[in-house]
């Protein structure tokens, strides 16, 4: 199973992306990119299974705005799951969720996401 983001981006350079590359800023609105196949990537990785995965709207706007091929790659305990989501329609809605899922800020916000349900992604 793949545990973190770095696992994750070595997985699809290995096997299916060799020109992947990380972004060089942190703060970018993606993870990695191709410029052959000029595509940005965003990842993660979720300790548990769900059938729907949530991307939230801020970052589904900036990767779309990018002009380019926007990708949201998903681990899970089942499989690794890439959405190509210029391809989607999504549905979007209020939910209040953790600020931070992995950082010490766990407080709760509202944020603005869309469903990803896993049979619109390809499975890796």
């Amino acid at each position: 199973m793949i545990r973190t983001e770095r696992e994750l981006f070595d997985y699809i350079k290995s096997n299916y992306i060799p020109d992947l590359k990380l972004a060089d800023d942190k703060f970018s609105s993606y993870d990695c990119y191709s410029l052959k196949h000029k595509m940005v990537i965003e990842l993660k990785c979720r300790r548990t299974h769900y059938d729907s995965l949530f991307v939230e709207k801020m970052k589904y706007d900036k990767l779309i705005s990018l002009g380019c091929e926007a990708r949201y790659v998903n681990s899970t305990p089942k499989g690794v799951y890439s959405f190509n989501i210029n391809e989607i329609d999504v549905d979007w809605i209020e939910r209040v969720m953790k600020k931070q899922t992995d950082f010490s800020n766990n407080s709760k916000v509202a944020k603005i996401v869309g469903e990803l349900h896993i049979t619109n992604s390809k499975l890796l």
